[in-house]
């Protein structure tokens, strides 16, 4: 068998570029969390928190764009650009088409919490993307 040494170069696009997900994985799977960056097939990695698994990502990520540039393939962009989201760019109105049953429980809901609907699935969104916190722009 034969092994060949990789040497590891520098991205042309920082790690950070790329969007990535981190997920939790079942108690049945073994628990922890993966990682993944959809832009770059194959970067995957694990660990027991979030940010061991970000890290390992980040090994993976350089691994997996040392591999590209030495078998001569294209290293992909990445597809989400930060630079298109400013400021001016978001008005901070959303418009969202709802199952009626899903409606009538949420208004509910808002009732019972004493807040208008809109308080309440602002505060559903934002509780969201607390747990996905490792997705900035």
């Amino acid at each position: 068998m034969t092994v060949k040494t990789i040497e590891k170069v520098k991205p042309t696009f920082a790690f950070e570029e790329y969007s990535h997900m981190v997920s939790p994985i079942s108690e049945a799977d073994g628990g922890g969390f993966v990682f993944t960056m959809p832009d770059i097939p194959g970067v995957m990695a694990d660990g027991a928190t979030e940010l061991e698994a970000i890290e390992d990502g980040r090994e993976a990520f350089i691994t997996a764009v040392s591999a590209l540039v030495d078998m001569g393939r294209e290293v992909p962009e990445p597809a989400f650009n930060a630079d298109d989201f400013t400021p001016a760019s978001a008005s901070g109105k959303v418009l969202a088409r709802l199952p009626r049953s899903m409606h009538l429980q949420l208004a509910a809901r808002a009732k019972t919490e004493g807040v208008s609907l809109n308080s309440l699935v602002l505060a559903f969104i934002a509780e969201g993307l607390g747990r996905r916190s490792s997705f900035r722009i």
